[in-house]
């Protein structure tokens, strides 16, 4: 997944994004004091930052590379004590005996075939230490299915954005083709991209974590506190995992 244009925009468009609940939600999530954390799929590092400035030491992974320098570049924080690196969480290297790792924000979304989830789970499973933890999240199916077959637009002074969002033929699946216009100059710069995502059901994710060696595994919707069932699955738009090694 490249995030070529995007990345410049990203962090407008998602302005409006709870990255301070996703904080919140590991803080209290955390079974014991960790002074560091591994952020997989950190994108520009907006929770990684918030993480960091918490008093955590802080590395964030991601496979875009554009994402990687718009996180190491802000200039609005210092991030030049943050480590930011490459990496696709399929293969995870280098990591060992982590006490947390978080990946929030739907990454696991854009992992669309279940054998590469369960390769993920495995890299991510391999790096922590005994007992660690493992927070993510995922669009729910019921959101997803509220999501698709949709258009959605914005017009600013600087750029304007027109996003197709259709359902895929498998279930939980959504093909996102999106054309911005960024301003450059005197003229608009037309670019074109497309992504791809999937959702798998709460039992199956939790199936894949269980067999990637997970142990112990609690699902959570909508950065509440309380662990749900399977019967609460369509009632909720974000699931949220804790996975124990």
């Amino acid at each position: 997944m490249s995030y070529q244009h995007l990345a410049a925009l990203y962090d407008e468009l998602m302005q409006d994004a709870p990255y301070d609940e996703w904080v919140s939600f590991t803080e209290k999530m955390l079974e014991t004091p960790v002074t560091a954390i591994l952020d997989v799929g950190c994108g520009t590092g907006q929770i990684t930052r918030r993480l960091s400035q918490k008093g955590y030491q802080m590395t964030g992974v991601d496979l875009s590379e554009e994402m990687l320098i718009e996180a190491a570049n802000d200039p609005s924080v210092e991030t030049s004590h943050i480590q930011w690196i490459k990496q696709d969480m399929r293969e995870l290297a280098g990591f060992n005996d982590q006490a947390l790792i978080v990946s929030y924000c739907d990454v696991l979304n854009y992992i669309t075939e279940k054998e590469d989830v369960l390769k993920a789970f495995r890299a991510i499973h391999q790096s922590l230490a005994r007992d660690g933890q493992f927070m993510f999240d995922v669009h729910s199916l019921a959101h997803v299915q509220s999501m698709s077959d949709h258009i959605y637009s914005e017009v600013q002074d600087d750029y304007s954005y027109i996003w197709f969002c259709d359902r895929g033929q498998a279930e939980g699946e959504m093909f996102h083709d999106m054309t911005f216009f960024i301003k450059e100059g005197h003229c608009y710069q037309r670019y074109d991209e497309s992504h791809h995502q999937r959702t798998y059901s709460m039992a199956t994710y939790t199936d894949l974590l269980k067999q990637a060696g997970f142990n112990d595994v609690r699902v959570y919707k909508d950065f509440e506190t309380d662990p749900i069932t399977l019967a609460d699955e369509h009632h909720s738009e974000r699931l949220f995992f804790i996975a124990k090694k």
